[in-house]
């Protein structure tokens, strides 16, 4: 096992930054998952501490030892990559037995390995050799049954093994059920690292709470006035003062679905806002739950890229009656209402109680 400590790393290709002054510490023994969109890094940072791409800038330390211009053989790390042929020329004990033969192991040693590697197929014996796993989306090919099985036994052997894991995804349910830290990234650039909760519950900016969470958090754009927050469409109530904003300074409101509420169940919010009208759009059932899309007015024009100002997803329970088309009266719980600078998005507050 070890810590694996990343300090300025920069990874660019010509005019493009996939990796822009990464800093992380991860600790020995723990379970940090990169997630992000297509595009924003997170395997070129793994790529970088395994060994299998050179970093521009920045320096890598794996146990305390400096790694960044080592071979990957060399840097005490395994990896799991997202394609389950790596050698297609080669039998199953060549795939097995290439580390290993790699790092000129005696050939006995290698049969004994490999044979209970083999046996047992999880390789939990084979969990103690390397200090550090690495894993680029090795879940991505299996099926929806088959990803939830796996994501029970790494969290699994990841207890029982105490070994340091840096894994990275696109999937959110297997970054917040499995890592002990998220590293969330856009654009090469890292936004908050935290554990899972934290990043759903306070975020630090408005991208990563609108890319943790499904689904998405809702936002309206406004501003701060004297009495709270105001949009076009709705305000809420609230004492700017007590939360260091001053009036006239453009925000963005962020609430997520399950923190909206119809009127007529407007007690389970902790502190619900005034009424306001809407109109409901789509109706998704999910079985233990319900997704309802609505529309502040009859005139707002819907968004073929997704939910765009004048709507909101609730989350209402299965058995709740409503009808496309209906018009509803909703509440906001202020306690669990965000605030983001509208120019940096950079989180203000997460709560206008």
């Amino acid at each position: 096992m070890a810590s694996v400590t990343l300090s300025g790393v920069t990874k660019r290709y010509e005019d493009v930054t996939a990796v822009n002054e990464m800093n992380l510490e991860i600790d020995d023994g723990e379970f940090v998952t990169f997630v992000g969109p297509s595009g924003c890094g997170k395997s070129t940072t793994m790529e970088t501490i395994a060994g299998l791409t050179l970093p521009t800038g920045g320096t890598i330390e794996i146990g305390g030892r400096e790694v960044t211009d080592l071979p990957p053989k060399d840097r005490g790390i395994s990896m799991v990559f997202q394609n389950i042929a790596l050698f297609p020329h080669m039998d199953v004990y060549d795939n097995i037995s290439f580390g290993l033969r790699l790092r000129k192991y005696e050939q006995e040693e290698v049969d004994r390995r490999v044979d209970e590697a083999a046996d047992i197929v999880q390789l939990n014996e084979m969990m103690d050799q390397p200090d550090a796993f690495l894993m680029d989306e090795p879940l991505a090919n299996l099926d929806a049954e088959l990803k939830v099985h796996m994501r029970t036994q790494l969290q699994r052997l990841h207890r029982e093994l105490d070994t340091t894991i840096v894994y990275v995804t696109h999937d959110q349910a297997q970054a917040m059920t499995m890592s002990d830290r998220i590293a969330v990234m856009n654009r090469g650039v890292l936004q908050q690292v935290a554990p899972p909760l934290e990043c759903y519950n306070e975020p630090a900016n408005r991208f990563v709470a609108g890319f943790i969470g499904s689904p998405a958090m809702n936002f309206l754009k406004g501003e701060v006035v004297d009495g709270g927050f105001e949009s076009q469409y709705t305000d809420v109530d609230f004492d700017p003062a007590a939360h260091g904003v001053r009036p006239g300074r453009g925000v963005t409101a962020g609430v997520r679905p399950e923190d909206i509420y119809l009127e007529r169940a407007a007690e389970e919010a902790e502190s619900p806002t005034k009424p306001f009208d809407a109109v409901v759009d789509v109706i998704e059932p999910m079985g233990s739950e319900v997704f309802v899309y609505l529309l502040f007015d009859r005139d707002v024009e819907t968004s073929a890229e997704g939910r765009g100002e004048g709507q909101l997803l609730i989350n209402l329970d299965p058995d709740t009656e409503v009808t496309e088309g209906d018009d509803v009266r909703v509440v906001l719980d202020r306690e669990k209402t965000h605030l983001f600078d509208r120019e940096s998005g950079d989180a203000i507050t997460h709560s206008l109680e």
